[in-house]
């Protein structure tokens, strides 16, 4: 987790929102790293689950990331727990939950809807309140230089 808030430190360099994710293989070994770059990109897909997952199969050669582990300073948005799914990470550990967006436990149980082919296991509030208080700074600094 401290890796995913490495890479939101430089999503809030940046002046996007500060999200960062890191992709883990079986081995331990990060293979995938990503951070908000909506902003950047002028991307609505550029989530830091999204870059580090696509980061994450590229190095391995498949879409399947069986076996893998994503940490996350934020609890995942619907589009995200899909991928999530889609691309078989088989544990999310996140930092804060996202009343607003969060589809893991906030707002949808997303990935536990009885109807998936894959479950995603999970872990919610590893190292919330740093995740927390990067975010608290981002909003701060935001509201003061608006």
């Amino acid at each position: 987790m401290e890796e995913a808030l490495r890479e939101a430190e430089k999503a809030f360099d940046r002046g996007e929102v500060p999200v960062g994710a890191v992709v883990v293989s079986p081995d331990g070994l990060i293979i995938g790293r990503g951070h908000n770059l909506k902003e950047t990109l002028k991307d609505p897909s550029a989530h830091a689950e999204v870059l580090a997952i696509r980061e994450a199969a590229s190095k391995l050669g498949d879409w399947r990331l069986e076996g893998c582990s994503i940490f996350v300073t934020l609890e995942p948005c619907l589009m995200c727990c899909g991928l999530l799914v889609q691309a078989r990470v088989e544990y999310l550990c996140y930092g804060a939950k996202d009343p607003k967006f969060g589809a893991v436990e906030s707002l949808f149980r997303s990935l536990e809807h009885p109807r998936l082919n894959h479950r995603v296991l999970y872990k919610g509030g590893v190292m919330e309140d740093k995740s927390v208080e990067l975010m608290r700074r981002f909003f701060r600094r935001l509201r003061e230089s608006g």
